[in-house]
């Protein structure tokens, strides 16, 4: 009889087989941006949060924020499936289940690299000029991959987590965001649901291979991994906040503006350490790992903890 976590891998390839999408076919379409409509719904933008702005400064902020989503997804996906393909080494000899499932999870993560990568292009096609991604993937990469696997498993398995919280904010029925980004939503959570799945399997795997010291040194590894994000999001706020201002139009005050900077700010801790950091799964699985001196570290979540 098959294990159960044996049976997940098979069930994670199935639903791979099933749910499988190619970017020009199902996702694109032959379309481009709806410049009328926001890319990310306001739980996602916090355009809301803003009353001084009006439709058309929303809408912008928004689609700011969206052109970054493309590129912090695709900076993200980089070192996702790099740590991916030597996590699967590991069954290169052993379950071959197992194998086929993460094999298929590279493959899926290096066609969201290139779904982002599109998507940043009919960006730069139709917003103003201007626009920078201040992060450089490959050096953030290397960091990334510099710290143990306990740790990069676990900020993967976050990141996988806040993009089921994504997709379902972008289903909401007020949310009314452009056709092009609804559907990316939707198809990259499908795959990555699955890879939610296969993140928490592997992570599950290695921690138990791991000493009480060990697993002490993947928090403060995973401390400093999240301070790491937060330091790039504090960067690419600021950024954003500069082109946003820039291009929206002259008349906003210096305490306008820094309030602008702010939102962006907490919109992008939200999207990216928050609102997977915060899912019940990932503090379950937190709370089964780890003892309650090692999850006091954490401060109740590792996004606390850094701040």
């Amino acid at each position: 009889m098959k294990s159960p976590a044996i049976s997940r891998y098979a069930r994670c390839i199935a639903a791979s087989r099933r749910i499988r999408w190619e970017i020009d076919a199902d996702v694109i379409r032959g379309r481009d941006f709806d410049y009328s409509r926001s890319f990310l719904p306001d739980g996602l933008s916090f355009a809301n949060r803003l009353p001084f702005l009006d439709a058309a400064s929303r809408r912008f902020f928004s689609q700011v924020q969206g052109r970054t989503y493309a590129n912090m997804f695709g900076l993200v996906e980089r070192f996702i499936g790099a740590k991916i393909v030597e996590v699967t080494r590991d069954h290169a000899t052993g379950d071959q289940v197992a194998m086929e499932a993460l094999v298929r999870f590279t493959d899926e993560e290096l066609k969201h690299q290139e779904l982002f990568r599109r998507l940043d292009a009919l960006a730069a096609a139709g917003m103003p000029a201007g626009y920078r991604f201040v992060p450089e993937p490959n050096a953030v990469a290397s960091f990334v991959l510099g710290k143990g696997t306990w740790a990069v498993l676990a900020l993967t398995c976050d990141i996988e987590l806040f993009t089921q919280a994504h997709y379902r904010a972008s289903i909401a029925p007020e949310s009314g965001i452009c056709p092009l980004w609804r559907d990316v939503f939707l198809f990259h959570w499908k795959e990555e649901s699955q890879h939610a799945i296969l993140d928490e399997l592997e992570w599950r795997r290695i921690d138990a291979t791991l000493t009480d010291a060990e697993r002490d040194r993947g928090v403060t590894e995973l401390l400093e991994l999240v301070a790491g994000v937060d330091g790039l999001l504090q960067a690419q706020a600021a950024a954003d906040t500069g082109y946003f201002v820039a291009a929206a139009g002259p008349g906003f005050s210096p305490a306008q503006v820094a309030e602008i900077g702010a939102t962006f700010l907490k919109a992008y801790r939200w999207q990216y350490i928050e609102s997977g950091v915060g899912d019940p799964r990932f503090q379950a699985v937190l709370a089964g790992m780890l003892t309650p001196a090692q999850l006091a570290r954490l401060g109740g979540n590792p996004t606390a903890a850094a701040a």
